[in-house]
């Protein structure tokens, strides 16, 4: 299973799919979900939902990851041919000057740039030190002028992600672009797989969600119309086993799949996940069966799609699990493959134990 995910995580961090424009991605994972034998939909806002039938009196599940990515479009195309962009999405303005980025104007037809960085042999004493903001930035593409850009399809509104890269850690860590949630989509798939050759189990709906990083609704539209029981999102859960983030809990790369019993954004919206009680108890269970490390994640600073699935009609019981990430929306993430492989056993394992038995009364777990 390693090896299977270590191949599709490749191939798919190297599809460019900025929020709203995640039309490559979409494809190719449809194309990898075909030989499962699975009917794939798309609904008119582009999440690609496919369902595994199973036991019609057991909750049904939405089992869900995000496929698009942050990264920029473009607001105006400067006379002498540079770019400025927008951003779209967290994107980090400390990490921004001379990276390489994609202009996506189109398969076979995309144009590589680079965000310009001044001469340091030109730069003052304070330029040294100071953060540019992203309005001030520009990006250099090789072309002489705006009409050069407008002629290879480089425009007002043009996707830009940073330029997708594969990095090779040691064995089992996997290093570039768009791990956040490439990888999840890999575990996603790969369960899909298992959860398809396995039984009994309830019916799982998979959702592949867009527009995450743009506003975190995307699987809303999937939710509404699906009306699940039972939400678990995959994602990333920020790894602090580096020197900058021991301080903000205790999730270690390598250490397995964890899950979120506490997320808040803190900034701007007021919301976050609180986890059902029934799901929790649900995977530190199977964990426990497995024989598997569970590692437990409570933050501050983010937050995900199941903040607002939880709220889509009478309820929805939802729980976020993931793997742990480091350097999360720089353009070089990084993950471990064994945890991925840990996360989609614990997924189809647990997924597996929820029959019609399985209660999401609350009282049921008072604590």
């Amino acid at each position: 299973m390693k090896e299977r995910l270590r191949t599709l995580l490749g191939e798919l961090m190297l599809i460019p799919g900025l929020s709203g424009h995640e039309g490559r991605v979409r494809r190719a994972i449809r194309e990898k979900l075909a030989p499962l034998g699975l009917a794939c939909r798309t609904d008119m806002l582009g999440n690609l939902i496919a369902t595994i039938e199973g036991e019609a009196a057991a909750p049904a599940v939405m089992l869900f990851t995000h496929m698009d990515q942050l990264g920029f479009v473009v607001r105006k195309v400067e006379a002498d041919g540079f770019i400025r962009v927008d951003r779209l999405g967290g994107v980090p303005e400390r990490a921004l000057a001379s990276q390489a980025v994609l202009l996506c104007v189109g398969e076979g037809r995309d144009r590589k740039g680079v965000i310009a960085n001044k001469s340091h042999h030109a730069t003052t004493p304070d330029e040294k030190y100071k953060v540019v903001p992203y309005a001030d930035l520009y990006i250099d593409a090789g072309f002489a002028s705006a009409e050069e850009a407008r002629s290879a399809g480089v425009d007002i509104g043009t996707p830009v992600v940073y330029l997708p890269n594969v990095v090779e850690l040691g064995e089992d860590r996997i290093g570039g672009t768009t791990v956040d949630d490439r990888a999840g989509c890999a575990a996603l798939i790969e369960a899909a797989r298992m959860l398809v050759e396995e039984g009994p189990r309830p019916t799982v709906h998979l959702v592949f969600a867009v527009q995450e990083e743009f506003n975190l609704r995307g699987a809303l539209t999937a939710a509404q119309v699906l009306r699940p029981d039972i939400a678990i999102q995959i994602d990333l859960v920020l790894a602090t086993d580096t020197p900058d983030m021991a301080h903000r809990g205790d999730v270690r790369l390598g250490a397995g799949p964890a899950i979120s019993l506490y997320s808040f954004h803190g900034r701007g919206t007021l919301n976050g996940t609180i986890p059902h009680p029934a799901l929790v108890r649900l995977f530190e269970k199977t964990a426990g069966g497995l024989a598997m490390p569970l590692q437990r994640s409570a933050h501050v600073g983010a937050l995900t799609e199941t903040s607002y699935v939880q709220l889509v009609g009478s309820g929805v019981a939802c729980i976020d699990v993931g793997f742990p990430m480091r350097y999360s929306h720089s353009s070089l993430e990084v993950c471990d493959l064994g945890d991925l492989e840990q996360l989609v056993r614990l997924m189809v394992a647990g997924i597996a134990a929820i029959d019609e038995t399985f209660s999401l009364d609350r009282d049921d777990y008072v604590t």
